[in-house]
Formats: structure tokens, C-alpha cells, sequence
């Protein structure tokens, strides 16, 4: 007779308040946080998580909107792809705005959400570059009531990881007013996984060009040396716009910084990329010239 395990009991835990939030998590260390659910769903049909408790993060209205702080925007983590693709949000943070339209079909943008995203750090997704270019910080919430924050790209590198009992509350994205640009290719038409990605954004006060390429690593990577070097050329006082020359320039740039040569062999000979990899490496050139065109057209 075959005999099969209990089923261990699943409690779900829906607080009203991000403090109430952290509190439950506190209390059930091995709870799940769970907002619009489009990933930890898919681990779970998987059979690769089984939460022994739930706590919904849906009510807590103050996660679910932004507010102005200081010449930046506190963004909720609960907001929808869909909420941060509409006009308005648009007009405050376009390159979001662009990456939170193409996260996919509407039934994941009408569930998942900015935190989700963050806390997922899945290669693919589609608000990282972005945030990384913007250089956003996320403030996380802990017990007793604390906050404390770190920048974006050291919770996706893994050198500030969330205590059992923090979430993250808000991201903190400073406004430029000023162009910004997400682009991503895919493997198949339509609004899907990308294969590449990249967010360009201005920073005419700093007189910069910020860039991030996602999809390719596990975090979105950052080409420094091709940033400084292509701002270096731009007029900041005047047209801004760019030669055509200088726009490939800059996608190659970007494109070898990313996707690097292999080293020579032991003989001292070059070794060629995989044509897979080539052609990766073509993408993310084709993607950075055409965001940093429209940024400065």
C-alpha cells in the first residue's frame, strides 16, 4: 500500500500595514511574502517551493502608489506593471514606464509588481536595468518600525541581503526630467522573456549618460568607461545629438564591455566568440545605439 506524506497546513496572513507586514514575517520565518504572485506561483506549480505560510502584501494601500520626496519619487513596492505603465507615471519615469509595458501579457502586468520584481532578481526582468541606470535605493522595512537603505544594485549583487523579517517597502528614484530610453529584444514577437535589454538615461545636471544592460548576466551590468566616453562627446549646452559614427561607436562600446573577448589561447591565438554569443553581443550593440539615438533625438 502506498502511503503519501501530510501535506503540511498553509497559513496566509493578509495585514493592513507594511509594519503589520514585517511583524507576521517576524512571527513566521518560514512565510513567504507574496504581492501579485506571477512568480512564486510558477516556483510553485514547479514543485520548486512549498511555503509553509503565506503573507499578502495586497491590502497595504500605502504600497501601492508614490509619493515626491526630495526631487525623487518613493514608489511602492506593490505597483502594478500596469500602474507604471500609464501616462502619467510615464511622464515622471519614461524608461519604468517603457520596461513595465513590456514585462509581458496583460494578465502578468495587471499582477506583478516593482518589489516582486526586485526581490525575484531574475535576470530577465525587465524594471532592472532600469532601476540600475537610475540608480535607484530601495528602503526596507524591518521590525520595530526601522528603515534602512541601499542602492538597488547591491541587493541584486547580493551584498545587502534581506534579513528574514525586512521587506522592501519603496524604491527610491531620483527625477531628471530628462529623456530615457528601455529597449529589449526577444526571442519570439510579442511581449516576452528578453534575450537582451538595455536602459539609457540622461543626467544633464551631472552632464552624464547612464546605461544598463540586463538579461545577459545575472544582474544588470553597467559599462562605465563607454558611459564617461560617450558623455565626454555630447554638447550638453546645445543640440546634444550625436553622429551616426559615434552612436556605433558607442554601441560597440557597450556591446565589448559586456560580452568581453575570450582570452588568447596558449599559443597567443585570438579565440572567436561563439556564433551564439556573437550574435548576443550584436544585439546589445544594435540596442544601445538605437536608446542612446532616441534619447538624444
Amino acid at each position: 500500500m502506498t502511503t503519501h506524506a501530510p501535506q503540511a497546513t498553509q497559513s496566509v496572513t493578509l495585514p493592513a500595514s507594511l509594519d503589520e507586514a514585517v511583524a507576521a514575517l517576524g512571527a513566521m520565518p518560514a512565510a513567504v511574502p507574496v504581492a501579485g504572485g506571477t512568480d512564486l506561483m510558477s516556483a510553485v506549480n514547479k514543485g520548486l517551493l512549498r511555503p509553509s505560510g503565506l503573507v499578502g502584501l495586497g491590502r497595504i494601500s500605502e504600497l501601492r502608489g508614490w509619493h515626491y520626496q526630495d526631487g525623487h519619487a518613493l514608489l511602492g513596492a506593490g505597483l502594478t506593471h500596469a500602474r507604471m505603465g500609464r501616462p502619467d507615471f510615464a511622464a515622471l519615469i519614461p524608461a519604468l514606464a517603457a520596461s513595465a509595458r513590456a514585462a509581458g501579457p496583460p494578465q502578468i502586468r495587471n499582477a506583478g509588481t516593482l518589489g516582486g520584481n526586485i526581490a525575484t532578481a531574475a535576470p530577465t526582468g525587465d524594471a532592472l536595468p532600469v532601476l540600475a541606470a537610475l540608480e535607484a535605493e530601495l528602503v526596507i522595512a524591518g521590525p520595530g518600525g526601522a528603515r534602512r537603505e541601499i542602492p538597488v544594485s547591491h541587493l541584486l549583487a547580493g551584498r545587502d541581503m534581506l534579513e528574514p523579517a525586512e521587506l522592501i517597502g519603496f524604491v527610491r528614484v531620483p527625477l531628471l526630467h530628462a529623456p530615457q530610453v528601455f529597449l529589449k529584444a526577444t526571442g519570439r514577437t510579442g511581449p516576452g522573456r528578453a534575450t537582451a535589454s538595455v536602459a539609457i538615461v540622461l543626467d544633464p545636471a551631472r552632464r552624464g549618460v547612464r546605461c544598463a544592460v540586463g538579461a545577459i548576466a545575472p544582474m544588470p551590468l553597467r559599462p562605465l568607461e563607454a558611459e564617461r566616453w560617450i558623455a565626454s562627446l555630447i554638447d550638453w549646452d546645445g543640440e546634444r545629438g550625436l553622429a551616426p559614427d559615434a552612436l556605433a561607436a558607442f554601441g560597440e562600446y557597450v556591446a565589448a564591455a559586456c560580452i568581453p573577448d575570450q582570452p588568447p589561447s596558449d599559443g597567443g591565438e585570438a579565440v572567436p566568440l561563439p556564433p551564439a554569443v556573437l550574435h548576443l553581443r550584436r544585439t546589445v550593440a544594435a540596442l544601445a545605439r538605437r536608446a542612446l539615438g532616441r534619447a538624444l533625438s
